[in-house]
C-alpha cells in the first residue's frame, strides 16, 4: 500500500508543489532571473492549480497504457496493458481495452461497464452499502491534501535555468530536502530521502515536469519493506484543456524488498483521451447512454481530449 501510495501521481507531484508556498526558501543565483522572491505568489498559485487538477481526475476519464519492463533499460516491454480509466466515485475503475482503446472482448467490456453502472447507481441513490467506501475515499482525499500541505517546508529549491518545451518556456529548479524540516509522520519522512528537479510553467502557474531519485533506502509498509536507494521517478504534465493540466507520461523505476522477497517495478505509463464524464450522477447517465448504443465503447469524438 505504501509503495503504491508513493508511486501514485499525487505523492510524486506533491514533492514539488508545496515546499515554497511563500517564496522564501528559493535559492536564486544573483545572475539568474528571479522567480521565487520576485513572484511570491507563484508557488501558492501552483499549489492551488495542482489541487484543482487533482480534483479534475475525479471528473475525467482517460485511456491509460502501462508498459512493464524487467529492467529499466530493456528496449521492449515485457507486457503492455491498456485500460479505460473511469472515476467510480470511490476511486478509479480500470476496464481493459485493446491497443487502439476499443473493446477487445465485447462481452467482458459490457460486463465491466454494467458493474460500474451498478456501483455508481448505489452512490447516486445514497445506498448504505457504499457509505464506508465513500468515507475511506474522502479520507484518502484528505490525506492527499495533507501530504501536499506537509511539504511546505520539506524542500529547498534552486533556480537553474529557463528551458523551452514546444512553444512554452519552463523554469527549471533543483529540489533538495530542507535539513530544518521535521517530519510529522512516517509518510512525510520520505521527503528527506528524495531529491531531483522540477520544471514550472510560470506563465500558467503549473508544474510541467518532475524528476527525482531516492537517495537513501526508504522504509515502507510499517517498516516491513524498503525502496532501495537509486530508485527513480518522473512525470510529464501538459495542458489538456484551457487551464487544466494533467499527466501525459509517468515512469517509475523502483527496486526494493517486501518482507523477505525482493521486488522491482519498472513501469512507463502513457495517458491520453481525457474526456469529461462528471461526478457520479452525470457519469451514471453517460454510462447508461453508452450501454444503449450500438457502437459500445466508442466515446464521442467531440468531447475527447488528446
Amino acid at each position: 500500500m505504501m509503495l503504491r501510495r508513493f508511486s501514485g501521481s499525487t505523492a510524486v507531484l506533491s514533492l514539488a508543489l508545496a515546499a515554497n508556498a511563500a517564496g522564501g526558501q528559493s535559492i536564486v543565483p544573483d545572475s539568474a532571473p528571479t522567480i521565487g522572491p520576485a513572484k511570491p505568489g507563484l508557488f501558492e498559485r501552483i499549489i492551488s492549480n495542482q489541487k484543482k487538477d487533482e480534483a479534475a481526475l475525479e471528473l475525467y476519464e482517460r485511456i491509460e497504457r502501462v508498459e512493464t519492463r524487467k529492467n529499466p533499460n530493456d528496449p521492449a516491454p515485457a507486457s503492455v496493458k491498456t485500460a479505460r480509466v473511469i472515476p467510480s466515485g470511490t476511486g478509479m475503475d480500470r476496464i481493459a481495452v485493446g491497443p487502439d482503446g476499443q473493446p477487445a472482448d465485447a462481452a467482458a467490456y459490457r460486463a465491466s461497464l454494467e458493474k460500474l453502472e451498478q456501483a455508481l447507481a448505489l452512490i447516486v441513490n445514497d445506498s448504505r452499502s457504499q457509505h464506508d467506501a465513500l468515507e475511506k475515499y474522502a479520507k484518502k482525499r484528505k490525506d492527499r491534501n495533507d501530504l501536499i500541505d506537509a511539504t511546505r517546508n520539506a524542500f529547498l529549491f534552486t533556480y537553474l535555468a529557463d528551458e523551452p518545451r514546444g512553444d512554452r518556456v519552463l523554469a527549471k529548479y533543483k529540489m533538495d530536502p530542507n535539513p530544518a524540516f521535521k517530519p510529522t509522520s512516517r509518510f512525510t519522512a520520505i521527503y528527506a530521502k528524495v531529491h531531483g528537479f522540477v520544471w514550472v510553467d510560470q506563465a500558467a502557474g503549473e508544474l510541467a515536469r518532475i524528476e527525482g531519485d531516492v537517495t537513501e533506502d526508504m522504509a515502507i509498509g510499517l517498516f516491513l519493506g524498503k525502496i532501495y536507494k537509486g530508485s527513480h521517478f518522473m512525470q510529464e504534465r501538459y495542458e489538456v484543456l484551457p487551464g487544466l493540466w494533467l499527466a501525459s507520461f509517468s515512469q517509475y523505476d523502483f527496486d526494493g524488498r517486501k518482507l523477505f522477497s525482493s521486488f522491482a517495478i519498472h513501469e512507463r505509463s502513457f495517458y491520453s483521451n481525457y474526456r469529461y464524464i462528471g461526478p457520479p450522477i452525470e457519469a451514471l447517465e453517460a454510462l447508461r447512454k453508452e450501454l444503449g448504443r450500438a457502437d459500445l465503447g466508442k466515446p464521442s469524438p467531440t468531447t475527447a481530449v488528446p
